[in-house]
């Protein structure tokens, strides 16, 4: 099972880091605006349309690697002190009661409005430039169906966990400033065990 997770951890991991991407665009189009504005007083009819379109594909592209990393926000306060085949069943039911349910929902409708969109060529409608915006919303359904297949491993990891006693192992990723200075404390602290 270890390497369909570590496939669904790559290909979460390859997606939000490839839309990642959509900061540095977003970033660009941003201060040329700006520049645009303020100091040739010659705003641009697509910029707001540009940032609500990078920002909504980011948003969605990111959310398989987020839980592939553990990285959504949730109410751990209790949760982290309970035993860990106990952590694991919590997890492994509220995945089938509320994420399941709900990325199949963000796929069917989602794939409904992406369907609509592309059938008449939608077009943002609150701007002078009438940006195309029917590429951006196949981004639904394509998220969902990340979001459905990292949640069946994340799913998996939680039966794995049930069975044995212990998570499964991760692919190793950026780690937060205070989570590797935690590791690396840790890790000092086993090696001056061991040599004494």
């Amino acid at each position: 099972m270890n390497p369909f997770l570590y496939f669904v951890d790559s290909l979460s991991a390859w997606v939000g880091k490839a839309f990642g991407w959509c900061i540095m665009v977003l970033t660009f189009a941003t201060c040329y605006e700006v520049f645009m504005r303020y100091v040739l007083n010659a705003p641009t009819a697509w910029a707001f349309d540009m940032a609500v379109q990078m920002y909504g594909a980011l948003f969605m592209m990111a959310g398989a690697y987020t839980l592939s990393r553990n990285g959504h926000v949730r109410g751990d306060v209790i949760h982290r002190l309970l035993p860990i085949r106990v952590q694991a069943g919590i997890d492994l039911t509220l995945y089938i009661l509320f994420l399941l349910p709900g990325v199949f929902a963000l796929i069917w409708y989602g794939y409904e409005f992406a369907a609509d969109s592309w059938r008449y060529k939608e077009v943002s409608w609150s701007s002078p430039a009438r940006v195309q915006i029917y590429f951006f919303k196949t981004l639904i359904p394509v998220a969902g169906a990340l979001v459905l297949l990292q949640g069946i491993a994340e799913a998996m990891r939680c039966v794995m966990c049930l069975r044995s006693g212990k998570w499964p192992a991760r692919l190793h990723d950026v780690e937060e400033t205070e989570t590797m200075a935690i590791h690396k404390h840790r890790e000092e602290l086993i090696e001056g065990g061991e040599a004494k």
